[in-house]
């Protein structure tokens, strides 16, 4: 392609020279719920409730209520269109990711004047409302409000200088008030909120929106494969080969991404908590990857604006909640993390592992794995075992042989179906810690559960024996090319 990208323009860009992957439309679109319907429509895919179907990013043009704003969805809700964009094969995603995240390239503060401080908007202006300068739309009627989905969230250890970026689940309050929901765990970003609460001071906090795909799907990662202390930016840096730019923000001590399209600058408030649907009573918050709305949290911290800086003619990017764009966001990292630990205990044995779409990207790993010797035996299930301790939300593992396309759930179905039976292959480990989105992982469901966020950790181990391998031979197709006798 010729387009390199940097940035979402040239992203943007890229798919532009693609048929089929990005389509924008001049139509009003009403950005509460229905610019969300529209998409479900024609490129959503993932976990959202049917119909929908895996399509092209799409920029609505026409924004109600927003005149001149831009808003793009799903540029990641493909796999394919995330090769596209990292220039690498899409199977081979999670292999790129784990060289990256093992080669970081830190960023870099630009002295240059940044693209995204083009335009400046500071909270001391009587007009100023952050509701009326991003064009945040909602994902449903029932959400507690607007939703800043694609921020990059950065801020900086108050006690070692420790940096980190992540995404959050952003909620716009008030003219200059934003909630933020963190997942409970060790996110770099709570520890960092925390020591500043502790000392009974603010944190400042940027949030970056509409950056480079490969920040986005980089500021994924999670512990183990980023320890505290990692900053996920340089990942990004090593999938482009080059350090990623920082700029010094306005009005707050913290760094932002120079070529992003909008800039919040603020600061998390120590004590300060909110009610997240304290606008709408709903109860809802918004619709979440595992393809449920989660519930309202009752008290939430509280983000202080100061500032919001643009590029001239700024783009904004969101994402549905349960979408593909998701699975690709949270999935390929975790691939990554899982190829890494096992490799290092299981050299060569495991060929691919795809976190897969009904999963979320988060709960359902497949993993490929090669028996090459009769001691091999056995090892596929230490894999799983391994990739449970690589990525903790996960919460079931397929294993599949080498001849199964683990990228293919019709083929790891059919592997299920004629190599596994359920009372030697299913490997159960119950009162394991696991997701607190999904719904099933409670009490409620099951006295047995102990505490909300507790799960089953299964194995579907769908792979041959070793010893009976010469008994399940795929039928051997002769192999053609088929554009001699049709487009195909």
């Amino acid at each position: 392609m010729s387009t390199k990208v940097n940035d979402l323009r040239s992203a943007l860009e890229l798919l532009q020279e693609i048929p089929g992957q990005l389509v924008e439309t001049d139509v009003e679109v009403e950005p509460l719920a229905e610019l969300s319907g529209v998409y479900r429509h024609v490129g959503a895919g993932g976990t959202v409730m049917r119909p929908t179907k895996e399509g092209p990013a799409m920029i609505f043009n026409n924004v109600k209520g927003h005149p001149g704003a831009r808003v793009v969805i799903g540029l990641l809700a493909s796999r394919k269109r995330v090769g596209y964009l990292l220039d690498c094969d899409p199977k081979k995603l999670g292999f790129m990711l784990k060289d990256a995240v093992n080669a970081p390239i830190a960023p870099v503060v630009t002295d240059e004047p940044a693209p995204c401080q083009e335009v400046v908007y500071k909270a001391d202006d009587p007009d100023f409302d952050i509701r009326k300068l991003i064009p945040a739309p909602t994902n449903t009627e029932e959400d507690a409000g607007p939703y800043i989905t694609m921020g990059m969230c950065y801020a900086t250890d108050p006690e070692n200088g420790d940096t980190d970026i992540t995404i959050h689940r952003l909620c716009l309050q008030s003219k200059d008030e934003i909630s933020m929901y963190f997942v409970p765990g060790a996110r770099h970003l709570t520890v960092f909120r925390e020591k500043a609460e502790a000392a009974g001071k603010p944190l400042p906090i940027s949030i970056s929106i509409g950056v480079d795909p490969a920040i986005e799907i980089a500021a994924c990662f999670e512990p183990p494969t980023t320890p505290l202390g990692y900053d996920e930016l340089g990942c990004a840096g090593a999938i482009r080969g080059e350090a990623v730019k920082l700029a010094q923000c306005l009005t707050i001590d913290e760094k932002c991404i120079a070529n992003a399209e909008y800039v919040i600058e603020g600061e998390l408030l120590p004590d300060v908590r909110v009610r997240e649907d304290q606008n709408t009573d709903s109860g809802k918050a918004m619709p979440e990857f595992p393809g449920y709305t989660g519930g309202a949290q009752a008290a939430l911290p509280v983000i202080k604006v100061k500032a919001v800086t643009t590029r001239k003619n700024p783009i904004m990017q969101t994402v549905i909640g349960p979408s593909e764009e998701h699975v690709s966001m949270a999935g390929i990292p975790t691939e990554a993390s899982i190829l890494t630990m096992v490799e290092r205990a299981l050299p060569g044995k495991v060929q691919n592992v795809y976190a897969a779409s009904p999963g979320g990207g988060k709960y359902m790993a497949v993993i490929q794995f090669k028996k090459t010797i009769p001691s091999d035996e056995g090892r596929q299930r230490q894999a799983a075992l391994l990739a449970f301790s690589a990525f903790p939300e996960l919460k079931h593992v397929w294993l599949v042989d080498e001849d199964v396309d683990p990228f293919d759930i019709g083929d790891v179905i059919w592997a299920m179906n004629t190599r596994f039976q359920a009372d030697t292959d299913v490997i159960t480990i119950p009162g394991v810690r696991c997701h607190p989105l999904d719904p099933s992982n409670d009490p409620t469901c099951d006295p047995s559960i102990r505490d909300h966020g507790i799960a089953c950790k299964t194995i579907f181990d769908c792979t041959v024996p070793f010893d009976q391998k010469h008994r399940f031979q795929r039928s051997k197709f002769k192999d053609v090319d088929p554009k001699h006798w049709t487009d195909a």
